[in-house]
């Protein structure tokens, strides 16, 4: 029952191994195999699907180096920050998620949705995440889309004390992490409930409802199955 309380709970996002770490965090003696056993004989193994991305090498950028080079973990918050924008298909008309991302702990810390995907949405999530932080000497990692690239957005960032990076054309193992959050998203608010066609407000607040839950519930193998705000709570 204890293993039906915890997949229902977590909307059956969770596969087997996060299901384990949340009863030993629940005080509970569990082996991951039970675990799995009992998840396969009453049909509640996670409900998120796989998907493979194909990914290719690319030339290094022209406005600013990769001078993140796959290093994602961060000693403490506000070192390294990543940023990109993702397409959301589920809604009335499309609309685009543009998130910043703190390497420490892997929290959400700026989320902008917008019908278009313009510099405009770029700077209000950079300011988003700068509001209330010492952003001095942070490394900001983002691809080569245009809105990073833009001269102002360039400019903010160094008037700021910010330091950009970006990835090398057309590799997504540049900023792995982001791909891997929006993979996430999609997989576990989305599909996995079988959701499709709903109001442009309706989206809106599923992503922010996942953000809130990411951050605050979801744990984290890589968190020693701690949420990022647990996480950094706990240790910062």
């Amino acid at each position: 029952e204890k293993v039906k309380d915890v997949c229902l709970r977590h909307k059956f996002r969770y596969g087997y191994r996060r299901v384990t770490a949340t009863l030993r965090k629940m005080g509970l003696c569990v082996n991951h195999k039970k675990v799995l056993r009992i998840m396969r004989q009453n049909h509640i193994l996670s409900k998120v699907r796989r998907k493979k991305k194909k990914y290719i090498n690319g030339a290094e950028p022209m406005v600013a180096p990769h001078r993140l080079e796959r290093q994602f973990d961060a000693s403490r918050p506000n070192e390294k920050w990543f940023t990109d924008v993702t397409y959301l298909l589920f809604g009335e008309r499309t609309l685009y998620l543009s998130t910043i991302m703190d390497a420490f702990n892997r929290e959400i810390i700026s989320c902008v949705i917008s019908e278009s995907q313009t510099l405009t949405l770029a700077m209000k999530t950079l300011k988003q995440a700068m509001r209330g932080r010492k952003v001095k000497d942070v490394l900001l990692h983002s691809d080569q889309g245009s809105i990073y690239t833009a001269k102002e957005f360039q400019a903010y960032a160094k008037e700021n004390g910010i330091i950009t990076s970006m990835s090398r054309r057309g590799n997504c193992h540049d900023n792995a992490v982001m791909e891997s959050f929006f993979g996430h998203l999609k997989s576990e608010a989305f599909y996995s409930q079988k959701i499709t066609k709903v109001s442009n407000t309706t989206v809106r607040k599923i992503v922010l409802e996942y953000i809130h839950y990411y951050n605050c519930v979801r744990i984290q193998e890589k968190l020693n199955h701690l949420s990022p705000k647990e996480f950094r709570e706990q240790v910062v």
